[in-house]
């Protein structure tokens, strides 16, 4: 009895050790620590960015439908180039490519926190930067997506992954939070400002980078058809397009939370901007939990992408229903958490799914669904949410990404099916 506790208690502690370095493991490598410490400043000066432009936009034009099409406007060019922009990512160095981008990003919100401290700021503006940053990410996302296997390797790459969705929603937290006392104190101006100043944190980060310690993609030759060809290659293997697919769905009408949460405290609660980040931030760490929890737990497969989209969709509907301001706190946390679990988990089944070469273009198309499909869900829920209210654009978000869930188990459980006939006949 005593050997076998002793064995048991042995293999707990064996347990606890395996768990507690896949939390970690990937900050282990020098490479992936700097980066992780660059992309924690960024971060948070990004959501400083975005909560203060919502605030902007909506105290320039009083409509929630205004806001929608400014972020509508923002992920327009991932919609039409964000494939093409997969393309480059394969045939070029994406260290050089992000240092180019972050670079962009920081110009492009340093000129809107002058135009705005020095009054001259319109909603025009708004949507021309709103477009820049648009056309800028286009490039950054796939290449920073592509990127995180370069730093880390497969073995570790999960984790990575895990730990990029803590940094973004821990940013969440703390963005959110800093945002509405600079918003309360001094105007929405000095957040670009300071968004601006972030970037160069991830420049210094890249080119302080150990080049022997990166697993680099072997580069693609530039020839034609290659946009064609990766579109084939998706559509030919269903464990990639099922994950897009549902990404699709859920990426549309569901992750429209720029456009949802601000009309939900102000037209719903009844809130005003300070109320407004801490719900925003209450999202934003849930996800941080969810983060930390993937990062130790989660191994990823369709059926866990299944079930994390099925709770998801309920918290969300949660999320519709909850009758005072103090539950949605607490609901809009579990949100998050789940929501991060279904991000982490299409983001590496995708990349430890496709081919070296194709990486590059996978993860685009992983951007135009996630990103490119908000100028088609952000006008709608922010109409949605408009005119019919700020619970009812998160229960539209809700329903579609329960019926995301549907569709992957069904196609999973269908192809299954299929396998055991071949295998049969």
């Amino acid at each position: 009895m005593k050997t076998f506790r002793r064995d048991s208690d042995e293999q707990s502690e064996a347990g606890k050790e395996r768990i507690k370095r896949s939390a970690i493991s990937s900050l282990k490598q020098r490479n992936y620590r700097l980066y992780f410490i660059g992309q924690i400043i960024s971060n948070a000066g990004t959501w400083m960015q975005m909560v203060a432009q919502s605030w902007l936009v909506l105290q320039l034009s009083k409509s929630g439908s205004i806001l929608g099409i400014v972020s509508a406007v923002q992920f327009l060019p991932m919609l039409f180039f964000g494939p093409l922009a997969g393309v480059y990512t394969d045939r070029y160095n994406k260290r050089k490519l992000l240092i180019l981008t972050q670079s962009l990003f920081g110009i492009v919100a340093l000129i809107l926190g002058i135009l705005d401290l020095s009054g001259a700021v319109a909603l025009w503006m708004i949507f021309v930067s709103a477009a820049l940053m648009g056309i800028i990410n286009t490039i950054d996302m796939p290449s920073r997506q592509a990127f995180v296997i370069e730093l880390v390797g497969r073995e570790d790459l999960q984790n990575a992954v895990s730990l990029n969705t803590v940094v973004m929603n821990g940013a969440r937290v703390v963005g959110p939070s800093i945002a509405g006392g600079i918003i309360y104190a001094f105007g929405v101006g000095p957040n670009f400002i300071l968004n601006a100043i972030s970037y160069i944190a991830v420049i210094i980060v890249l080119l302080k980078l150990d080049m022997s310690k990166l697993r680099p993609a072997t580069r693609v030759a530039a020839k034609k058809g290659q946009l064609r060809e990766g579109f084939r290659y998706v559509r030919s293997h269903s464990e990639l397009a099922i994950p897009l697919l549902m990404m699709v769905i859920v990426g549309t009408l569901a992750y429209e939370f720029q456009i949802s949460i601000p009309l939900l405290a102000t037209t719903t609660f009844h809130k005003g901007a300070g109320s407004y980040a801490i719900l925003t931030a209450s999202l934003g760490f849930g996800a941080v939990i969810g983060g930390f929890l993937s990062a130790k737990y989660a191994k990823v497969s369709q059926r866990l992408l299944n079930i994390a989209a099925g709770i998801f969709g309920v918290m969300m509907l949660g999320m519709a229903g909850a009758p005072s301001y103090n539950l949605e706190l607490l609901i809009t946390a579990a949100t998050g958490a789940i929501s991060i679990l279904f991000l982490s988990t299409a983001n590496t089944l995708l990349q430890i799914t496709a081919r070296e070469e194709m990486r590059g273009r996978v993860m685009a198309l992983y951007g135009v669904a996630f990103l490119g499909s908000t100028p088609v869900g952000a006008p709608l829920i922010g109409f949605i949410s408009q005119h019919f209210g700020g619970r009812i654009g998160i229960l539209v978000g809700g329903v579609a990404t329960l019926i995301a869930a549907g569709f992957g188990t069904y196609r999973v459980s269908r192809n299954k099916a299929a396998a055991l006939e071949t295998v049969q006949g």
